[in-house]
């Protein structure tokens, strides 16, 4: 196969408002470094398995998934305040039925980020079994749509059966021996985060550590942003690099990225290499509506808008898109996933590249685990090699 021009990902190496990309074409390794902007601290999940804070513009890599992916995010807001003290009166504690009050102690277990700072929380139904029989622990705020709840939770003791509620969507979620973050997911929104435990559960007690609660204005959760007394903002991630016209193939060539959507709702431009002046070009892999797709633009002129595959949030795909004089096509995951036979590229100079379109707009919220450049177009063969997973 041919080597890529431009690579970014798999070996990864940061620093402030810098994300490093390569040319090792001819065995000449070059380093390509890719702007880096997030004008707040972050969250991600480091080497050990622990939830750390990133300092402003240094680029996330998260290893949830143990290779390590770049994650790009778009800007949210914790709205809960206290986002690990359950002790606060902001935080309401209710029974009705025979259920007792929850009792919150801080700072009782170690939570996912490997300090004493999570909270334990006892509910108790005292043997009650009817629906009305309840305890819960409630957030309330000002309505907000779409609206996502997300908390860490761990038993203690028994698995316990409890429910999540955010507006009037209610998910019946199982707190095992182990810590997991459970969300739910509200379109028509909510104003309040809530756990309860019913008299109808197969739980009729529950002994538990909670930590990082969070209610976001959005249709899926994001990275944790802790609070401590008031409304948290993480801002959005950015990545790009300008004046590259050398490893972008003009009259030809191949893009390709590896990624995990997080989100279905609005159009994302997930890589892009376009020209900053002059005659519109640009070529792009995109989501939108659903789909996986690219387009490209030469000379003010379209040149090709292809419909690939569905996707689904959560899932790994590697896409490819061939641009080359009558014979452009994009292959999802292996599979050849649509093609354009009247095409050209001679118009304009691409000398940009980024996740996002013109540097900075329609930003993706996905993990990017590898990304390519090749000043070539691939074969058929090498492309289905690429893609295959």
């Amino acid at each position: 196969m041919a080597e890529a021009s431009l690579k970014l990902g798999t070996d990864w190496a940061t620093k402030e408002s810098s994300l490093l990309g390569y040319n090792d074409e001819n065995g000449n390794y070059k380093p390509i470094p890719f702007d880096f902007s997030r004008a707040s601290i972050g969250t991600r999940v480091n080497r050990n398995g622990l939830i750390e804070v990133v300092q402003d513009n240094i680029p996330r890599i998260d290893f949830t998934d143990a290779n390590g992916a770049l994650l790009l995010e778009p800007q949210r807001t914790n709205l809960i305040t206290y986002s690990n003290d359950f002790t606060n009166g902001s935080w309401s504690k209710s029974a009705a039925g025979t259920g007792t009050i929850p009792i919150l102690t801080s700072n009782y277990g170690i939570s996912p980020d490997g300090l004493q700072n999570a909270s334990r929380m006892q509910m108790n139904l005292n043997g009650g079994v009817s629906g009305g029989d309840i305890s819960y622990l409630t957030y309330f705020l000002t309505s907000i749509a779409p609206a996502t709840n997300s908390v860490y939770l761990k038993s203690l003791g028994s698995d316990a059966t409890m429910t999540f509620r955010c507006g009037s969507t209610f998910k019946s979620i199982l707190v095992t021996s182990g810590w997991q973050r459970f969300d739910v997911t509200s379109a028509s929104g909510t104003d309040r985060l809530q756990l309860l435990l019913y008299g109808n559960s197969d739980s009729q007690s529950a002994d538990l550590l909670i930590y990082g609660a969070s209610l976001e204005q959005g249709s899926y959760p994001t990275s944790i942003i802790n609070t401590s007394g008031s409304a948290v903002t993480r801002v959005a991630d950015n990545a790009y690099q300008q004046s590259v016209t050398q490893v972008i193939g003009q009259s030809e060539g191949t893009m390709f990225i590896e990624f995990i959507p997080k989100d279905s709702s609005t159009l994302q431009i997930l890589y892009q290499a376009k020209s900053s002046s002059g005659v519109v070009g640009q070529i792009d892999i995109r989501l939108l509506s659903g789909l996986i797709r690219a387009l490209a633009n030469d000379g003010g002129g379209s040149q090709f808008f292809i419909n690939g595959g569905s996707y689904a949030v959560g899932t790994k795909y590697k896409v490819a898109i061939r641009y080359k004089l009558n014979d452009s096509k994009l292959y999802i995951n292996g599979t050849d996933s649509g093609s354009d036979t009247s095409c050209s590229f001679t118009g304009s100079s691409l000398d940009q590249v980024s996740f996002a379109d013109s540097l900075s707009s329609h930003l993706p919220s996905v993990d990017i685990i590898d990304s390519r450049l090749y000043n070539t177009a691939l074969s058929d063969s090498e492309l289905q090699a690429l893609t295959q997973v």
